[in-house]
C-alpha cells in the first residue's frame, strides 16, 4: 500500500462522516468518498500544503452538488423523505453516547434537510465538525462573512425545531426499554402513558410500503401500536438497537425487519416518532442486524 493511499484511509472516516451527515444517505456517502479518492489518485499529495484540509475540502464540495441533485429528486418523493438509518455500535461511555447522537441522529438529519446545501455544509463545518471560519469560507469557496451569515442563519431555521432539552443517554434508553416492553406486551395503557398527548409520527414509506405520513395524538399513536400487537400476536417482535448514536426500536414482523423507529423525549414522555419503513432504506440496517 502507498504512502498515497494510507495517508487517504487515515481520514476516510472523518470524509464518510461529513457526506453521511450532509446527505442522509449510506450509497451516497460512499460514492462521495469513492469521488474523493479518485480525484485523491489523480493528485499529488507532495505538492499538498495540508491533505486533510484538501480532502475535506473535495468531499464537502461533492456533498453540495450531489445534495443539490438529491433534493430536486425529493421533492418529487413519494410522501415524507427521512434520512436512512444505520446500525452502529454505540461509543463507550455515556458521555459519548450523548455527544455523538447529537449530530448523527435521524431527527438531527431530517431536521437538516430544511437548510440549502450550503447553509447545511457551513453550519455542520462549523458546529459540528468544529472548523473556525477561515477553513469554512475556504471550503465553501466563499467569504468569511458570507459563511457566519449562513452559519446565524440556520441556526435560526433550526431553532424551532431544535429538541426542548438535553436529555441523558440513560433517560432516553430507559424510556425506550419501557415503550418496547409496552409493545411487545400490547399494553394500551403502558403505551399511552409513554406518548406526551401532542406526540406525532412521521412515517417513510417511499411510495413501496403503506406508511403514515404524519400521525399527532399520544392516544392515536398507543392506539397504532397496540393495534400492531393485536394484528401480529408473536409474529411481532421489537429489539432496541444502538442506530446513529440513540437507542431505537427495530420492529419485525414475521422474522423481517419491518420498521426502524427512532423516538425523540423530553426526559419523561416521546414526543416524536420517526419511523422507516422504505425497504430499500432498511435493507443495510436488516443485514447488519443479522450479523451481530
Amino acid at each position: 500500500m502507498t504512502d498515497s493511499t494510507c495517508l487517504f484511509n487515515r481520514h476516510r472516516a472523518r470524509l464518510h462522516a461529513i457526506a453521511y451527515r450532509m446527505l442522509g444517505a449510506v450509497a451516497d456517502a460512499e460514492d462521495v468518498v469513492q469521488d474523493t479518492w479518485l480525484r485523491w489518485h489523480d493528485a499529488d499529495p507532495s505538492r499538498l500544503d495540508n491533505p486533510e484540509a484538501w480532502l475535506v475540502t473535495v468531499a464537502t464540495r461533492l456533498s453540495i452538488d450531489r445534495l443539490r441533485a438529491a433534493k430536486a429528486q425529493r421533492e418529487r418523493y413519494v410522501g415524507i423523505w427521512l434520512p436512512e438509518p444505520v446500525l452502529m455500535p454505540g461509543p463507550a461511555t455515556p458521555e459519548e453516547i450523548h455527544e455523538f447522537a447529537d449530530d448523527v441522529s435521524v431527527a438531527f438529519l431530517f431536521m437538516l434537510e430544511r437548510l440549502t446545501p450550503d447553509a447545511r455544509a457551513a453550519f455542520l463545518m462549523r458546529e459540528v465538525f468544529d472548523e473556525d471560519y477561515e477553513d469554512v469560507a475556504r471550503i465553501l469557496g466563499k467569504t468569511e462573512a458570507a459563511c457566519r451569515q449562513l452559519v446565524r442563519r440556520a441556526k435560526q431555521q433550526l431553532q424551532q425545531e431544535a429538541p426542548r432539552q438535553a436529555v441523558p443517554p440513560e433517560t432516553h434508553q430507559r424510556l425506550m426499554e419501557g415503550f418496547a416492553d409496552a409493545m411487545r406486551r400490547g399494553d394500551f395503557h403502558g403505551l399511552h402513558a409513554l406518548l406526551d398527548d401532542a406526540a406525532e409520527l412521521i412515517g417513510d414509506g417511499g411510495g413501496k410500503v403503506p406508511s403514515f405520513s404524519s400521525l399527532v395524538g399520544g392516544k392515536r399513536l398507543a392506539q397504532l401500536f397496540y393495534a400492531g400487537k393485536r394484528r401480529y400476536g408473536d409474529a411481532l417482535r421489537v429489539e432496541l438497537a444502538q442506530v446513529n448514536g440513540q437507542w431505537t426500536l427495530l420492529r419485525y414482523i414475521g422474522g423481517e425487519l419491518e420498521s426502524v423507529q427512532s423516538y425523540e423525549t423530553d426526559g419523561e414522555r416521546i414526543v416524536r416518532v420517526l419511523v422507516q419503513r422504505n425497504p430499500d432504506k432498511l435493507a443495510r440496517i436488516a443485514a447488519a442486524a443479522a450479523r451481530r
